[in-house]
């Protein structure tokens, strides 16, 4: 009589290679393509897709399609307790390789590389930045997306304020406007258009280390600005840090599309957000309450439809 092995053999099987350990080590807290892959171990794409394959099969790595390309990461939240404790040990040890340790380094260029492609297209695009926004999403988008923000005491965050304008429709209306951006050129744009409004204050900073004390905020918005950024889950932790207890984000972005060309016209990093992947960055923040909106499309623009997701800050 034939006696099929336990499951946790094929996953020891799957983990026997240093490479897909160090794979599953670069996975395990960043979402990369293929392509990324390969720079990260510098591997061929035949071997590093061989070596996905074989991993997905085991269910160490999920994947997920975004346009024309697949994202790669692992599914720490969703492995068993048998196979958590068997990446433990794994990875205790694979993190002493030097192989591991170089991976970390190429790891820290890619992510910066994905920063690099939108700061590029901002340094150029400042002068038109409006009229291309305008042309893709329609010139009043920003309203929809601020049905929920009507207190005039309350203090808001401009997350990734570029030009000026989302923080010059909000000043009327709030006691306090913090506009933020990490393009120096967004940022010389946006004082010229918020010279005469006494109420904004204009800060340099990235969304992943947002330049704005703990508990500050009574609300923050990110404007059409998530899918720029390298990494959006560290961006909305840094946005629920600044909120106060209560206090609410909203996120206005792209609904996931395929138009591959905005990666390289524009320096997108993200095409779009689905409400799962968006609510679970969120949750892991700390904020509760989510709700993810599909808004009303402009008929006049071009670009992809949009959502507004908010969530508040525990108490």
């Amino acid at each position: 009589m034939s006696v099929s092995a336990p499951a946790i053999f094929d996953r020891m099987s799957a983990l026997a290679d240093a490479t897909r350990s160090r794979l599953l080590l670069v996975l395990e807290r960043h979402e990369l393509t293929v392509g990324e892959l390969c720079q990260v171990l510098q591997l061929p794409q035949s071997t590093v897709s061989r070596h996905l394959k074989l991993l997905g099969d085991e269910g160490w790595v999920s994947a997920r399609a975004e346009g024309t390309s697949r994202r790669y990461r692992m599914p720490a939240d969703r492995l068993d307790a048998e196979a958590r404790q068997l990446w433990q040990l794994v990875r205790r040890e694979v993190a002493e390789l030097a192989g591991a340790a170089q991976d970390a380094e190429r790891l820290r260029s890619v992510l910066a590389q994905r920063s690099t492609r939108s700061r590029e297209f901002f340094s150029s695009a400042a002068g038109e930045w409006d009229r291309l926004r305008a042309d893709l999403f329609g010139r009043r988008a920003d309203l929809l997306g601020l049905l929920g923000l009507v207190d005039e005491a309350w203090t808001v965050g401009d997350l990734g304020c570029g030009t000026g304008q989302m923080a010059a429709s909000l000043a009327p209306f709030v006691a306090r406007v913090i506009a933020v951006d990490g393009s120096p050129a967004m940022l010389e744009a946006a004082r010229a258009r918020l010279a005469g409004t006494p109420n904004v204050e204009v800060r340099e900073g990235e969304l992943e280390s947002l330049p704005i004390e703990p508990g500050t905020l009574d609300a923050a918005v990110a404007f059409l600005v998530l899918h720029y950024v390298a990494e959006p889950a560290d961006a909305l932790a840094q946005a629920a840090r600044a909120l106060k207890p209560g206090g609410r984000l909203l996120v206005v972005d792209m609904m996931p599309h395929d138009r591959e060309e905005y990666r390289q016209a524009m320096g997108h990093v993200w095409q779009g957000f689905e409400s799962e992947r968006l609510g679970g960055w969120m949750a892991d923040a700390g904020l509760t309450a989510f709700r993810y909106v599909p808004l009303p499309p402009d008929p006049a623009a071009k670009g992809p439809t949009l959502f507004a997701a908010s969530a508040r800050r525990s108490a």
